[in-house]
């Protein structure tokens, strides 16, 4: 280990020397105080503080992520190429050992950073709640500064699929389907039952019963907020819906009215509900009526879900970066990765290649999603469909697989609307994107940087 921190501190010299260090922490406090500036908000001090969240930790995580790769890239191919790291490599410290004390001062140097950037960026919202007046202050504690939980309707993707699979049984005795078609059809199929879950007709109500669990112990006079979000079958002249709210237990007196509101579709919004309106077993019941004449439908991912208090917005900013650490460190294990067998230039434009692959998700999952890479809607031909079906499909969808294991998390989002980061989430990062995809990537690398014959470098000089 004494070894492995030698070079870890070897490569904190390195940052320095080149002012590599001092550049990125005035870069970070600059994006810090210059976004708040820059960006408009629509007003509020709640619409202020989510942006400041959202822009000022999105570009940190920018500037992080380029740096980590640019370091990690130089402090590893420049070491070889300028005949450094033979220096290193004769004395009593294995290649192991090297790889992984730069990694580790990689990792540190940003996580100084990122503690730097974070602090900075908690210390003006603090500051600016500060100079707001009462009733402002509050919003912010109760919906953005703060750690709420969150607990949605009931899943019926199971029950979907079982009747998705009864509804094509019975379309396939009833016609014939090619085998080609035969995902489209199951598709249509689980659209047309997953609307039965999600539309509310024109003077319809729906109803929703979330339990709370074992937080409802802990939520007695307490504020919740339903936050929910709706898609619309057709526009409406003003844009917005008129929407009416019932939450409470069924046939008591106690219930909450909310009275006709007026909401935009595709948005989101958190409606503020009095306490203590779940039952002995700890179970919300929301209605809402649609006045309207058009269909809204609520998706059952987000439509609806209800928040409460969990916890303090600095413990839970301070998990947010943890996250955020999690992605530099697997950043610096790839391009360490890179560095390991190529040469500088190379190495830094195959990891942004790797990055841009993996910021490219959106696209290969819903390549997935159609099943198809063809735009035309004529039928395949065999050899098509076999290079979509049988290759580009199966490589999306476990190219999708790993990305996922490192996209899953959203720390951003989460801080800037003021929802809970669990422990067990930061933990679920450490093993999935350090544990895993990193160790994989430090395996890969340090094997491949064990076989590299470092005399070569040193020989085309």
């Amino acid at each position: 280990m004494q070894r492995i921190l030698a070079i870890a501190w070897l490569t904190w010299k390195a940052a320095f020397r080149f002012r590599l260090f001092l550049l990125i922490a005035a870069l970070l406090l600059l994006a810090v105080v210059g976004l708040p500036v820059l960006v408009k908000s629509d007003g509020t001090a709640r619409g202020f503080a989510q942006i400041l969240i959202t822009y000022t930790l999105s570009a940190i995580t920018a500037l992080l992520g380029f740096s980590t790769l640019w370091l990690s890239c130089g402090t590893l191919a420049r070491d070889v190429e300028e005949c450094q790291i033979q220096v290193v490599a004769t004395k009593p410290v294995a290649r192991w050992q090297i790889w992984l004390g730069k990694w580790l001062g990689v990792v540190s140097l940003n996580a100084v950073l990122l503690v730097l950037a974070g602090a900075s960026v908690y210390g003006l919202l603090q500051w600016r709640a500060a100079r707001l007046p009462a009733a402002e202050r509050e919003i912010l504690r109760t919906q953005v500064l703060v750690a709420r939980g969150e607990t949605k309707a009931p899943d019926f993707h199971a029950r979907i699929s079982a009747q998705t699979e009864q509804l094509l049984q019975e379309r396939l005795k009833q016609t014939q389907v090619a085998n080609a078609d035969l995902p489209e059809v199951r598709r249509q199929i689980r659209g047309q039952v997953e609307a039965n879950y999600e539309v509310v007709p024109p003077g319809y109500t729906r109803e929703w019963q979330i339990d709370l669990g074992l937080a409802a112990k802990f939520l007695r006079n307490q504020p919740l907020q339903l936050r929910v979000k709706f898609n619309a079958a057709q526009a409406s002249p003003s844009g917005t819906f008129i929407g009416q709210w019932r939450v409470g237990p069924l046939g008591t007196a106690g219930a909450w009215y909310s009275g006709p509101m007026s909401l935009a579709p595709n948005t989101y919004h958190e409606i503020s509900i009095p306490p203590n309106l779940f039952d002995n077993q700890g179970v919300v019941t929301i209605s809402f009526v649609n006045p309207n004449d058009t269909t809204l439908l609520f998706p059952l991912k987000d439509g609806i879900a209800v928040l409460y208090p969990q916890g303090s917005f600095a413990l839970n900013f301070a998990r947010g970066l943890g996250i955020i650490l999690c992605w530099m460190a697997l950043l610096a294990a790839l391009g360490l990765l890179a560095a390991s067998f190529l040469s500088f230039p190379v190495a830094a434009f195959f990891s942004l290649a790797l990055l841009i692959v993996g910021l490219s998700s959106g696209i290969m999952a819903e390549v997935v999603s159609s099943g198809t890479i063809l735009g035309s809607n004529s039928p395949p031909t065999p050899l098509q469909h076999f290079f979509t079906s049988g290759v580009m499909i199966p490589l999306y969808q476990g190219m999708l697989t790993v990305i996922n294991l490192a996209r899953d998390f959203s720390p951003i989002d989460a801080l800037s609307s003021g929802r809970s980061i669990p422990w067990s989430d930061l933990g679920l990062a450490f093993v999935q994107i350090v544990l895993l995809l990193g160790g994989i990537l430090a395996a890969i690398g340090i094997f491949l940087f064990s076989r590299r014959e470092l005399a070569t470098a040193q020989g085309n000089q």
